[in-house]
């Protein structure tokens, strides 16, 4: 492997790799705007100058492969002055927008300028006013003034998505990104433009002006959109959560994710949720704790024949709830009536070349895997036939987190209401259901657990906040449909 030294440390590093991931992989701190990992090379920035011993020019280290006994550095004072007269180029035309601005916070212009900049600006050009506010299509906006032309969204929507709205037009100073004609940025991979957006000039409509960073936590976890289980961080306070961005995972999703996961911290607030369990009673319905109301239900099935009790599983949870609930309840009970409810089952294979899997379930395989290893594997035609029969006296349905990946939720709806007793676990109210109970369940953003993506690859979630207090974990439903009572320690998380 190549040695090169960096600002005086030794270090090895993999043939082929770039000047710039050397210094960023031994966190030797280095300015740039237009490289990103993720993308091809364009060195339009001209920021990440370095001195090359031997070399009587400087150069830029994203476009320089390491060469075995190379001697770099960027700390001497003239590539300082370098670096602070290119920054100073960039700001030329850039607008004081940093206390209205979206992306104050997380910019790497404010970032690099307190790194490497601090100069008194010696430029006296008025500025190059430009487009402010471009509606770019329904998910992103455009602060022409604020772009610093890196070009980084329009090399992933050429290279990445291969969509190619996005183009620099006009030449100097009046240089501009946008759309072509009749091209919106639609695609549904876009608001990663707004992600590797070093300023503020793109911005994500949907968390446009709605929290400054400084005021958000963050924690990683898996997306739970599809069987793909892109790494994520989702962000949130007090209030709620409020985005899911990408997190870097080489062996799955690299740096990107798709449009549709972002959406799904919304489900998990409290102006979606399922706060009581609604309980069906003569008189109507009536409200109650999720503990109250399942220690209820457990005493209702505790006389029913268990040959007539069917449960219906989804592949929304996690692994370590599925085993309490075969271990704790199922096996326990007899209960052999389990059937695995898929979305889109004739499609699962269906991909769509980068991301988005037709699965719309995190755990499907962890689902079947942990059903197959119990001997509670059942086609769902013999479910059918035995609500068309009436041999189903409870029905307890373990329902999608993500209800709007079934599209036949409707029609499975009707199907159910065949039961005698329809019981529906769910983290969300569900449109037109008829349930003697509805007991609310905690989302994947409020417990901990494993999920298994489409490749077989295990990957982990991580309890962040609860938003309903009260909510059970699937695991909690298995100990108290059991007859027994929730562990105090962290089993039924």
């Amino acid at each position: 492997m190549p040695k090169v030294h960096i600002n005086g440390k030794e270090i090895e590093v993999a043939e082929g790799t770039r000047l710039i991931d050397a210094f960023l992989q031994n966190q030797e701190e280095i300015a740039h705007y237009c490289y990103h990992p993720g993308l091809s090379v364009a060195g339009v920035c001209r920021l990440c100058m370095v001195e090359i011993e031997g070399n009587p020019r400087p150069q830029i280290a994203c476009n320089t492969i390491v060469q075995d006994g190379m001697k770099v550095t960027n700390k001497s004072e003239s590539i300082k002055e370098s670096v602070k007269w290119v920054l100073d180029f960039h700001l030329i035309n850039h607008p004081l927008d940093c206390p209205i601005c979206d992306q104050a916070g997380e910019c790497e212009l404010q970032e690099q300028y307190m790194k490497f900049g601090q100069y008194d600006p010696e430029m006296g050009e008025r500025k190059v006013k430009k487009r402010k506010v471009v509606d770019l299509g329904s998910k992103i906006v455009l602060d022409t003034e604020r772009c610093i032309l890196c070009s980084r969204c329009v090399r992933f929507t050429d290279e990445v998505t291969k969509t190619k709205e996005l183009g620099i037009f006009n030449r100097g100073d009046h240089a501009e990104i946008g759309t072509f004609e009749d091209k919106p940025l639609n695609n549904n991979y876009a608001v990663n433009t707004v992600d590797i957006c070093p300023v503020g000039a793109l911005t994500s409509k949907d968390f446009r002006f709605k929290q400054r960073v400084w005021y958000l936590q963050d924690k990683e976890t898996i997306c739970p959109g599809c069987s793909t289980g892109c790494s994520v961080k989702a962000y949130y306070n007090e209030k709620g959560y409020f985005r899911l961005k990408p997190a870097f995972n080489e062996d799955n999703n690299g740096y990107w994710m798709c449009d549709e996961g972002r959406a799904l911290y919304r489900h998990a607030n409290k102006e979606e949720r399922l706060l009581q369990a609604q309980v069906k009673a003569d008189d109507g319905s009536s409200h109650m704790a999720p503990g109250a109301a399942t220690k209820k239900l457990a005493a209702e099935i505790q006389g029913l024949d268990k040959q007539k009790v069917a449960v219906v599983v989804t592949g929304q949870y996690t692994n370590e709830e599925y085993d309490q609930l075969i271990s704790e309840w199922l096996k326990p009970a007899a209960i052999q009536q389990v059937y695995h409810w898929k979305n889109k089952e004739d499609e699962w294979g269906d991909f769509d070349g980068l991301l988005l899997r037709r699965d719309r379930n995190p755990n499907s395989k962890g689902l079947q895997d942990r059903l197959q290893k119990a001997s509670l594997v059942n086609d769902w035609s013999q479910l059918e036939k035995n609500l068309e029969a009436g041999q189903v006296d409870c029905l307890v349905v373990i329902g999608p987190e993500i209800q709007a990946y079934y599209d036949d939720m409707q029609d499975k709806l009707k199907l159910f209401q065949k039961a005698k007793k329809v019981i529906w676990l769910s983290s969300n109210p569900v449109e037109n259901l008829v349930a003697d109970y509805h007991i609310p369940m905690k989302t994947y953003l409020e417990k901990d657990g494993t999920f298994v993506n489409y490749s077989g690859k295990e990957q982990k979630i991580q309890k962040m906040q609860n938003i309903v207090s009260q909510a059970l974990s699937l695991s909690d439903f298995a100990y108290l449909i059991a007859g027994k009572e929730i562990p105090l320690t962290g089993a039924a998380s």
